[in-house]
């Protein structure tokens, strides 16, 4: 393949654009297959890469830059995630710094002068690292039934409760959290009486326990517990019951940024497949010259790129401030499955070796796994599609 496969194909890339792309694949380069097994393996987090990217700026592209970023839009942070998913670091290199990118938003949009000018510089600078507390394991996908209470108390507020699915808390310092702070049942709409707050992770207050799981180890997920955590009033973001509303705001950039990742750890499996394919030797020809193992591949390919289409087709509209919620949920399920088909395939075509660490193929197929799941199930995106493009009566 050539030595610009990994350049995205189906977004103009200006000069601006060509640049981001090839310094972020000479900063992954430098973290190689070994380093990412290695950590895979200690379930130990990156945190020279981390500091890498937060040293280069690429942690703020999609701030202002008045708090530091690089004000660029969701197109050009898709563009770096999917550099960075092409590279060894697959799906774990991307985690380690995936919601600086989207987890501000309700910050920026909804926060005071003051908040915006204590939390994002810090963040872009890689001083402080935040997690997303929203999942609760009773909960799951069903947001408005989650039960972590914030009750007022003077001017802060104490909440306890439970969330899981929590990715980097053992290393982060803050957390975006959303609470219930008005009981359901005293609520006129099911999406009222939820709030926002960015605030410490006091682990003085909070239990943190690692959730041992199928790939990314190198990126812990954890479920965490409060225990009458202290939250000043001034972290609270935008007005009490809004919190749901605000969060939103957050969903279609993190949908758009998933599927750009997923097309380029695709493609990174589909090219180590390729590459396999055309040294292996059995029965006296290379592999890749039997239709069995060429077709599967090509498949892969052609589903890869008519995802990746949809994936910029989705960023120019949400860059546009344009709807684009079908266009972001269904990029991000078609990347994932081209994506989990290509891996797959990828393990096929290697054989046995396939099987084997030191290949590689295997563990991006575990980390592959993942945005098939999450932050949306391919049910709810098959629901949301029939419901808000077709027209269908609500499901659920």
């Amino acid at each position: 393949m050539s030595d610009f496969s990994w350049l995205p194909s189906g977004v103009e890339l200006t000069p601006e654009r060509r640049q981001i792309c090839e310094a972020v694949k000479a900063l992954c380069d430098r973290f190689d297959d070994a380093y990412w097994l290695d950590l895979d393996n200690r379930h130990a987090f990156p945190h020279e890469f981390h500091a890498a990217m937060a040293r280069d700026g690429w942690l703020g592209i999609t701030m202002p830059e008045q708090y530091g970023g690089a004000g660029l839009g969701v197109t050009e942070a898709a563009l770096l995630m999917q550099t960075v998913a092409n590279s060894a670091g697959a799906i774990a290199a991307c985690s380690t710094f995936h919601i600086n990118l989207f987890g501000p938003h309700p910050v920026l949009l909804y926060g005071t002068e003051e908040q915006k000018r204590r939390i994002i510089p810090p963040l872009v600078r890689g001083e402080d690292k935040v997690a997303f507390g929203v999942t609760e394991p009773d909960a799951g996908l069903d947001t408005t039934s989650i039960t972590t209470r914030a009750v007022k108390d003077g001017n802060r507020y104490i909440v306890n409760g439970q969330k899981v699915w929590t990715t980097t808390a053992q290393q982060a310092n803050k957390i975006l959290l959303l609470t219930r702070t008005t009981p359901r049942e005293r609520c006129a709409k099911r999406t009222d009486g939820l709030t926002l707050f960015y605030t410490d992770l006091d682990r003085r207050y909070v239990e943190v326990r690692e959730i041992d799981k199928l790939g990314r180890a190198a990126v812990n997920s954890n479920a965490t517990f409060y225990e009458n955590l202290p939250v000043p009033e001034e972290d609270r973001i935008g007005a009490e019951g809004d919190g749901f509303r605000l969060l939103l705001d957050s969903l279609n950039p993190e949908r758009i940024l998933v599927a750009a990742e997923c097309v380029g750890v695709g493609r990174r499996a589909l090219a180590k497949a390729a590459a396999y394919a055309s040294e292996r030797v059995v029965f006296g020809r290379p592999i890749g010259q039997n239709q069995s193992i060429q077709h599967p591949l090509a498949q892969s390919w052609m589903a890869l790129e008519a995802a990746d289409l949809m994936v910029w087709k989705a960023a120019s509209l949400y860059d546009s401030k344009q709807p684009c919620g079908a266009q972001a949920n269904a990029a991000k399920f078609l990347a994932a499955d081209a994506a989990f088909d290509a891996c797959d395939r990828a393990v096929r075509t290697h054989g046995g070796f396939g099987y084997a660490k030191e290949y590689h193929v295997e563990r991006y197929l575990r980390e592959i796994m993942l945005p098939r799941i999450a932050p949306v199930s391919r049910e709810m995106i098959m629901c949301f599609i029939a419901e808000r493009v077709l027209g269908l009566p609500k499901s659920y």
